[in-house]
């Protein structure tokens, strides 16, 4: 069978990958991406989105912009992560793929209420504004919505971008409060499982003789993307967090996680963003969540690399 996804992104090199794994995966039919700000400004977003579809070479992609800023807060970018670009590393090309100039929320929108009801995959690869947007513009979404497959959040190993909160529900954690109040049915994809799949010497060497663009492009991002995480954590590379979002719609057993109640911090200043995951079923809070923990590290990267062998 096949999943059927939109992409909402803030490229960045992980979502560059996460991107180029969907793209190079048959199981997979991309309906469209939705571009939002975060990593870098929505003007980056968009413009690095479409350069991915293009070393996909998949042109044919449709790539939005969606929202320019968080609901209701100054815009929080991490340059010091991803480069000025978002995309640094490779010498990519501009992209000569169009626009689409209808709103990527607009977008969303209209596909889950065109598509059957139950057939759409939201795929959330940065913060949730454009989601969380659409279904406050249209509430009657929510159930149309096959599941909604996101990484962001974390429980044991807590924030990367304050002590308390991870970076995507740090910039806008009124529309993640949004979207896990939704109830449609979530995947969580948090730090506790992204921090367990380092692109480590072995495996970028791997990506680069793949040989083919796409393979070194990825190699070329992860050199520059692992000197902030080796630097900060003393880590052995660089964690690719968001293809972990397309790998688990792909195999699902490579992933271990619990179905527990998570809420949003959006009050304090000393934890705002925090995902206040209910890992020990503490509270009698509905379950709103499957909260992903455990990975197989070496599955994941054995089926990332024959995916992207695939890719031009």
């Amino acid at each position: 069978m096949t999943t059927r996804i939109v992409i909402d992104t803030d490229p960045g090199q992980d979502d560059a990958v996460a991107i180029l794994l969907a793209l190079a995966s048959p199981e997979i039919e991309v309906l469209g991406v939705t571009a939002v700000a975060g990593n870098v400004p929505l003007a980056l977003t968009q413009k690095n989105a479409r350069i991915v579809c293009e070393l996909a070479g998949r042109p044919d992609i449709a790539v939005f912009a969606g929202c320019d800023r968080p609901m209701l807060r100054p815009l929080v970018t991490a340059e010091h992560v991803h480069g000025r670009t978002g995309l640094d590393g490779p010498v990519l090309p501009d992209p000569a793929m169009p626009l689409q100039d209808m709103h990527g929320v607009d977008f969303i929108v209209r596909t889950l209420r065109a598509e059957p009801e139950g057939s759409v995959t939201l795929c959330a690869l940065g913060p949730l504004t454009n989601i969380a947007m659409a279904l406050r513009m249209a509430p009657d979404i929510a159930g149309r919505i096959a599941r909604i497959v996101l990484m962001g959040g974390a429980y044991f190993e807590v924030g990367n971008i304050t002590p308390a909160a991870e970076f995507n529900i740090f910039v806008d954690p009124e529309a993640a409060a949004v979207v896990f109040g939704c109830g449609a049915p979530i995947t969580v994809l948090p730090l506790d499982a992204t921090h367990k799949v380092l692109v480590t010497k072995a495996r970028n060497d791997a990506f680069r003789a793949l040989g083919t663009r796409a393979g070194i492009a990825v190699a070329e991002m992860t050199d520059f993307f692992e000197r902030f995480d080796k630097a900060k954590y003393g880590s052995d590379g660089a964690p690719l967090h968001d293809p972990t979002v397309i790998a688990w719609l792909l195999e699902p057993d490579l992933f271990a996680g619990r179905q527990i109640n998570v809420e949003i911090e959006t009050r304090s200043d000393l934890t705002l963003g925090m995902t206040v995951a209910d890992w020990w079923q503490i509270t009698d809070r509905p379950r709103n969540a499957l909260f992903v923990g455990g990975v197989d590290d070496e599955r994941f990267f054995a089926l990332l690399s024959e995916r992207l062998a695939r890719l031009p």
